[in-house]
């Protein structure tokens, strides 16, 4: 019999199938008494014992969150409801769309779960639309992907259908005064929502780290970063930048009508089951407004010490060197070098219930459970400074300092050192020997930095070769000179490149390796510092001392057949 679902909603799904008068009450206390003896849901006991089936289980559940349970078998859909939603969007949340109204902005999808909350969010957010759910048999769902949706739709053919659209004329990219109510016709417009979602799940898909849409003179670009080095996309026209741009920052809730000043947002999605956040950063240029969209897919992170990229060796003297009790441990890099995944895997290995953890983050990436994270707000006085006096009276035990920028954010790390905690931060240095000459240039003290600083480690990014097309090859003399190494020093040594595939879309790269150089403090080093030592004595002593440095460690992973010679040339400098 057919049950409206708002009189299931709540129900505990045994009572809600008796309802539904598929079972009995006497079954549903022999499955529970079963239940006690097997731990699984009580759903698929009954259908074990032949009382139901799965999808009399799966219609008591969608009753259960309030929502219809309806049959795709027979349905019929318009192109209109088809095209609501691109492929790349239903392949990403397994959802297609049922009814659709384009003037009332409503949108009707079936999902295969009601558990699939986020869906609905993202798709409110995403497309703009009020959007309604309702669950649907997981085979049918599929045979309606596979109907409709077999044929992807590209950002190609998105773009090509823009082209033609001549309503966007009017909002020609430049700083001029413009229409707002156009602007946010234009940002809500079917195709542009279409094109930018394309564009976002494609990004994801490919595990770039950054999305960039950049308005020119006479032309409209967009770029992913992928394994740190950008590639440009199929460019729409020009005068889309502006509802491009708006879009975007519609779904970061940001300022519309503001196109003078910078402008910072937050975008935060589920694709494919896994959380994905989006850090815009929208800037104005001389032709528009540039914004670039920093891609952080959780999933694709390891906040695990030992899957960082450490070799035993570096992965001993780094636990050693966070295992002390105070101190001052500096990671050091150019942005974009991984100084933030390998500080935020050592809290991870650090986040005990015994120990207190407070952080100061400009923005705070990844949220970890058991840390008390702090965000950096330049607007409200919220500097680094001011969160690390207040983090003293805290009481914590380890702290985190996004990055040591001025004399004022060192000073106080150096306090929190010298009074019994253990700090760790970002610089902005070349290598770790000269993260010493910076601390100086700052302006803090060398017996500070003697008394506080125990070990500093450089770390860089580079790509590993594509193992689907991994060739064997032969440098030419004039790379090895790029290393310093004559064909004598390489004498029985293979060397590997990628010759292209479509795993790594034809640039004989995919995935990075990280390499670490660690500089250990030692009471010769701490004299080296008192003596206010060159750079090149501090690295001289450091390597005498084990240290391994960033182009040493290049070395080893192109011996490893893991990177290229250009890659290691182009991430680290010669110490000679």
């Amino acid at each position: 019999m057919a049950i409206d679902p708002a009189e299931l909603k709540g129900r505990k799904l045994g009572r809600a199938l008796t309802k539904m008068g598929k079972i009995t009450r006497e079954q549903v206390h022999e499955a529970l008494t079963i239940q006690k003896t097997r731990k699984v849901p009580i759903g698929q006991l009954l259908v074990e014992l032949g009382y139901c089936t799965e999808r009399d289980v799966a219609e008591a559940l969608a009753g259960q969150a309030g929502m219809a349970y309806i049959s795709l078998a027979d349905a019929e859909f318009s192109d209109d409801t088809i095209e609501a939603i691109g492929a790349e969007t239903v392949q990403a949340y397994q959802v297609v769309p049922v009814e659709f109204s384009s003037a009332g902005r409503k949108l009707k999808i079936a999902m295969k779960s009601p558990d699939n909350f986020r869906a609905v969010d993202d798709l409110r957010l995403l497309m703009g639309f009020s959007v309604e759910a309702v669950v649907a048999d997981s085979a049918e769902i599929d045979a309606v992907i596979a109907k409709h949706y077999a044929t992807r739709e590209s950002v190609t053919d998105v773009v090509q259908e823009l082209a033609s659209n001549s309503k966007f004329q009017s909002l020609a990219a430049g700083g001029g005064s413009i229409d707002l109510d156009a602007v946010m016709e234009m940002a809500g417009d079917n195709q542009v929502i279409k094109l930018l979602n394309l564009v976002l799940l494609q990004a994801i898909k490919d595990r770039a780290s950054d999305i960039h849409f950049e308005p020119f003179e006479k032309e409209f670009k967009m770029r992913y970063r992928i394994d740190g080095v950008l590639y440009e996309m199929v460019p729409p026209p020009q005068h889309l930048g502006p509802a491009i741009t708006s879009r975007v920052k519609v779904m970061a809730n940001l300022d519309i009508a503001e196109r003078r000043l910078p402008q910072d947002g937050r975008i935060e999605l589920q694709v494919g089951g896994n959380p994905v956040d989006l850090r815009v950063a929208v800037l104005p240029t001389m032709w528009g407004e540039s914004v670039v969209m920093r891609v952080l897919d959780r999933a694709n992170v390891s906040l695990e010490l030992d899957r960082v990229g450490f070799r035993e060796d570096d992965l001993a003297k780094f636990r050693r060197l966070i295992a002390k009790p105070n101190g001052i441990v500096i990671v050091t890099g150019p942005t974009g070098s991984g100084k933030t995944t390998t500080l935020y895997a050592a809290l991870s290995s650090l986040n005990e219930i015994g120990t207190k953890i407070l952080t100061a983050e400009d923005p705070v990436e990844y949220d970890i459970d058991g840390l008390c994270q702090c965000q950096v707000n330049e607007d409200a006085n919220t500097t680094f400074g001011r969160l690390l006096r207040s983090f003293l009276r805290q009481d914590p035990d380890i702290i985190l300092v996004g990055e040591i920028r001025d004399l004022e954010t060192a000073q106080i790390a150096v306090q929190a050192s010298l009074t019994g905690h253990l700090v760790l931060s970002t610089l902005h240095t070349n290598d770790a020997p000269s993260s010493i000459i910076r601390l100086a240039d700052l302006g803090l003290e060398p017996f500070l930095l003697t008394a506080t600083i125990e070990g500093i480690v450089a770390q860089r990014l580079v790509r590993t070769i594509c193992t689907k097309c991994k060739v064997e090859y032969t440098p030419k003399e004039e790379e090895l000179l790029e290393l310093a190494l004559t064909p004598e020093d390489v004498k029985g040594r293979v060397f590997f490149r990628g010759a292209g595939c479509d795993n790594c879309t034809n640039s004989g790269y995919r995935g990075r390796m990280a390499l670490f150089e660690i500089m250990e403090m030692d009471d010769t080093l701490r004299d080296l510092v008192m003596k206010e030592a060159s750079t090149n004595v501090l690295r001289e002593h450091s390597r005498r001392n084990g240290m391994r440095s960033l182009r040493e460690c290049g070395l080893m992973g192109i011996y490893e057949g893991q990177t290229t010679i250009d890659e290691v040339v182009r991430e680290t400098i010669s110490e000679e």
